[in-house]
Formats: structure tokens, sequence, C-alpha cells
């Protein structure tokens, strides 16, 4: 789906590709919070790109996901949806959009449709089967994710791996099956046991997408800033860090100052120059200006 002889795809993505893409090809999941990375994702051949509420922490210092609004997100998905033109775009309902009720989370959802994402998804299971049912039903496709659940873990439990036991592992198969028949089109798996990951996978026809949940789930997803070293506020053992550009920002940002403070920056290469008759034109008016006000 996602290449064609290491080639990216150059077609829109839709809902009915990733969902296609069960049991055939992995789903490639990033998240992007802006119109600049979201650009260089959609022309590496991201498969889908989450406008995650992570982004209240990555981008806005936030300790955590809850405080993000609805406000940002809409920022930061309009940002994202200008930066991608192939990478199907899937944005998060932040806490508080969708809880009040059902018509407070349509009416948010369709908000996130109008500024230019595919998608939306939400955190929980059973409890928020009303809304999910009620999102669909008014023509938008909807992502589901259960295991950890960084909106409200916290407050209960904290942030603590799902399913490791045979009571909490059959829950999460239960709220599964249950996601996939309010029309999910595909379900986040985030900090579950790989094996009930797996058994989660097999058991629904729709894709998982897992975090910090093993190998087994049909595709995976990464915080951008996390798999850059972007973000070292908290580092999650399931991260795969793939560069330390944070280490490479920061040795260029270095250079920058020590050319400014010994002159060595801007360059005549990085300057504009006046034409030589208008510079003498113009230390003449000069003179003759002086001359008036003396």
């Amino acid at each position: 789906m996602t290449t064609t002889n290491n080639k990216p795809r150059l077609k829109k993505m839709v809902v009915n590709d990733i969902v296609s893409m069960k049991n055939k090809e992995k789903i490639s999941v990033i998240t992007s919070y802006d119109y600049w990375s979201a650009k260089i994702c959609d022309n590496s051949g991201i498969d889908i790109i989450l406008v995650g509420d992570s982004g209240g922490m990555v981008m806005l210092g936030y300790n955590s996901t809850v405080p993000v609004n609805m406000k940002e997100m809409l920022i930061f998905s309009k940002a994202v949806s200008l930066g991608t033109k192939r990478s199907l775009i899937v944005s998060d309902m932040p806490f508080g959009s969708y809880q009040v009720g059902i018509k407070h989370a349509v009416r948010n959802a369709i908000r996130f449709i109008k500024t230019g994402s595919d998608a939306v998804k939400l955190e929980g299971g059973i409890e928020i089967i009303d809304r999910i049912k009620a999102i669909k039903e008014v023509g938008i496709p909807v992502m589901g994710h259960i295991g950890l659940k960084p909106q409200t873990t916290k407050l209960w439990e904290g942030y603590r791996v799902q399913g490791n036991t045979a009571i909490g592992g059959s829950q999460l198969l239960k709220e599964a099956i249950e996601l996939e028949k309010a029309g999910v089109f595909a379900i986040v798996l985030e900090m579950v046991t790989s094996e009930v990951a797996d058994l989660i996978s097999r058991n629904v026809k729709i894709p998982t997408i897992g975090i910090g949940s093993g190998p087994h789930c049909d595709g995976q997803v990464l915080v951008l800033h996390d798999m850059l070293n972007l973000y070292d506020n908290i580092k999650p053992r399931f991260v795969k860090t793939y560069t330390n550009l944070s280490e490479t920002i920061l040795n260029s940002i270095h250079n920058y100052i020590t050319d400014v403070k010994t002159g060595k920056f801007p360059e005549d290469r990085h300057s504009y120059k006046i034409e030589d008759k208008e510079f003498e034109r113009l230390v003449k008016m000069i003179k003759t200006l002086r001359k008036k006000l003396s």
C-alpha cells in the first residue's frame, strides 16, 4: 500500500486503504503538530499522520495530555493538513471534547474535519461507544484507543502496563470487539502486553496500531519528537530513537553563536548589495541633508 518499487505512493490515503492493509502490510503511523514536520512526514511515505494530544506536551510544555484543549488541537490539525497531501490525517480529540455528551462530541469532531483532518481518535472503551456511533453516523471515521489511556489513566492508576492479568486481558479484548462493532476503522493499543495485543489483533477484523504493545499489531505509532530525541522529559521504554536531533540542533546553534561572536557570520555571500551608482547618490543625498540640518 505504502510503496511501489520503493517509491512513495502518491495517491491520497483514505480510511479504506488503511483497513485493507490488515494482514497484508504493516501500517506506519507517526505524530505531527505543525506544517514543516507534516510536510516531511508526508513526503517520507508514512501511512498515517496522527495529530496527537501529545502535542500539548512536546509543543506547549504541559506535563501531560490533559490540559491541551480544542483550540490548540485545531491549530495543530490545520497546520498539519496544510503540509499533507498524501497521508491519512487522524486528529486526537482532547480530554473534555467528547466526554460531556453526544452532541458535544459530534460538534467537536466536525470541527476537526473542517480543519482538514480525515478522521478523529477517541480514547476509551465501552463507556464511549455512544459517542463513537454518533460521530460515525454523521460520516466521520473514528479510530479507537484502548489500553493505557493517558487522558484518564493517570487519574486512576498511573502509567502502568495494561493486560498483564487474565482479567485485564479479557477486558481489553472485550473492549476491542465492542469498538469494532461500534464502527471504528482501527484501534490504537497503548502499553498493552505483547501477548494480549497479539490476541486482540487476531480477533478483530480491523487494524490494530501498537505503541509499546509489541510486534504483533497491524501497525506501529511513535511520537515524532521521541524518535528524533527532541523531547526528553519522558523516555518511555518502548521508544526507539532513530537519531539524536536534539544534539545536532544544539551543536548547530553553538556554532552559530561562535560565528556571530567572532564575526564569521554573516559573510558577503549572505548579504545584499546596493549598486555603486545608487550608493554614490545616497552619499550625496546624506551630505545635502546634513548641510540643511546644520
